[in-house]
């Protein structure tokens, strides 16, 4: 069984995905950063200086009038955070679009190695005008 366990790890599948989560981490982290130091305080600029990701409604108990989202929490009302969500829409959306735009490079970067390699690999054989010329000379040819 260990030595199964050992040719699983060693399988290249295993170790990219170890890498892709790893720096997938490390990406949630930078559009975090980016959806809070930057894009809120944006849409808070355009929306009259209203920071979204501290919205929050009241369903249920007692929170102090202008309490904090984490203080309404930490008072065990039950809270509707509806600006979080607004905010998790948002990294959704900015992440979804960076991976699209990562992928799309890739392909970009896959397609033209590729072209390039078959480029390389194929032969230099006649042109189609030479092709189309020796088809002609032996129509001609057969018809003699």
């Amino acid at each position: 069984m260990l030595k199964e366990f050992k040719e699983f790890i060693a399988r290249g599948n295993v170790v990219d995905l170890a890498v892709g989560i790893i720096i997938g981490a490390a990406f949630t982290a930078i559009v975090n950063s980016l959806v809070t130091d930057l894009i809120n305080p944006i849409i808070g600029l355009l929306t009259g200086g209203t920071d979204f990701s501290g919205h929050y409604v009241v369903l249920k108990g007692q929170v102090p009038d202008g309490a904090s989202l984490k203080a309404a929490r930490d008072s065990g009302a039950s809270v509707f955070a509806w600006g979080s969500f607004l905010s998790a829409i948002i990294n959704f959306l900015i992440i979804a679009w960076a991976v699209f735009l990562l992928v799309k490079a890739v392909n970009k970067l896959q397609n033209s190695v590729v072209q390039k390699k078959v480029e390389e690999a194929a032969p230099a054989g006649p042109s189609e005008q030479e092709l189309l010329i020796e088809i002609r000379d032996e129509l001609r040819a057969n018809r003699a």
